[in-house]
């Protein structure tokens, strides 16, 4: 890989994927589905751009005896891993709590993630990629924001185009909407999901919350789950929605894959039109199965314009 593909800088976590049988009985039993997957929305996005025949790259720290073992499943998937390894923590564990129409709740414990350091972004790691993808759980905590933020800075220096998805409404509303807009500051691109899009806004309606983002990135994409997403780009709306009704089994990792779909497409220089509904696709294939990534035998999605080759922005 050189200069073709997109760097991801996040998270690597075990999700715990619960599937309650009905709501939970506070302080009884409830019968559920329960099963253990590879998750962490960095790792998933990173998943879900080798799918759609990206070169990937995924920065990220985990439990020094979970190292080896997690190489060789990103490797098996297409994905070079750059890994730390943490002595002292273990990889992060998320619970993911599934509720019957497919909505998804977290209880994390972020593990490894929170030592992510300088010494696991080499300094010319940026070079590897067109563009990078920082997941915001990257910079929820100091000791990781100073090094992601640092990397984020040479990559744009360096003529990357630099896309950052907020990842969680809950800790962005913890440290502040203005606070993370000011950490984020100089990226070309944002995916927000609705909940994350007013926060950052501080609007009601989607365009008036990506009208307001584009004051800050060159590029908004809010995602709006079923009703697909809509995007701001040099003053132009434009929207994309599911070509047809689909079967939410579990809503885990649909936005990373959105993201993954809509950079893999720009990266091959699509249309903004193409690229949304690239994403609104590959999304539309996650929430149709158990997990943040691709299950075995998912067909990936192209609807890429042509095979252009990737291009820097």
């Amino acid at each position: 890989m050189s200069g073709a593909g997109v760097v991801v800088i996040g998270d690597v976590m075990t999700d715990i994927i619960v599937r309650p049988e009905g709501p939970l009985r506070r302080g009884s039993d409830r019968r559920a589905t329960i099963s253990r997957h590879a998750g962490g929305s960095g790792a998933n996005q990173a998943a879900w751009l080798a799918s759609a025949g990206v070169d990937t790259v995924l920065v990220a720290r985990v439990g020094e005896g979970d190292a080896a073992g997690l190489e060789t499943h990103f490797r098996s998937i297409g994905v070079v891993p750059y890994l730390g390894r943490d002595r002292e923590r273990p990889t992060g564990t998320l619970i993911n709590i599934i509720d019957p129409d497919g909505e998804r709740s977290f209880l994390t414990d972020r593990g490894a993630n929170l030592g992510l350091c300088d010494a696991d972004l080499p300094p010319n790691l940026y070079q590897e990629g067109a563009a990078v993808l920082v997941s915001g759980y990257s910079l929820f905590a100091e000791g990781p924001r100073r090094a992601v933020m640092r990397f984020m800075a040479q990559a744009r220096a360096a003529g990357l185009l630099v896309a950052v998805d907020p990842s969680s409404a809950g800790f962005l509303e913890d440290v502040g909407p203005q606070v993370f807009l000011d950490w984020v500051s100089g990226a070309d691109l944002v995916f927000a999901n609705a909940e994350e899009a007013a926060l950052l806004s501080g609007e009601a309606e989607p365009e008036a919350q990506a009208a307001a983002l584009a004051n800050v990135f060159a590029t908004v994409i809010i995602k709006r789950g079923a009703e697909g997403a809509i995007a701001a780009v040099g003053g132009r709306l434009t929207s994309a929605r599911p070509r047809e009704a689909l079967q939410v089994v579990d809503s885990t990792g649909a936005g990373d894959a959105f993201a993954a779909g809509y950079l893999a497409c720009r990266l091959r220089g699509g249309e903004v039109d193409a690229c949304l509904a690239t994403g609104v696709a590959l999304g539309g294939q996650a929430v149709m199965q158990v997990g943040g990534q691709p299950a075995i035998g998912v067909v990936p999605v192209h609807q890429f314009a042509g095979n252009q080759p990737f291009m820097r922005r």
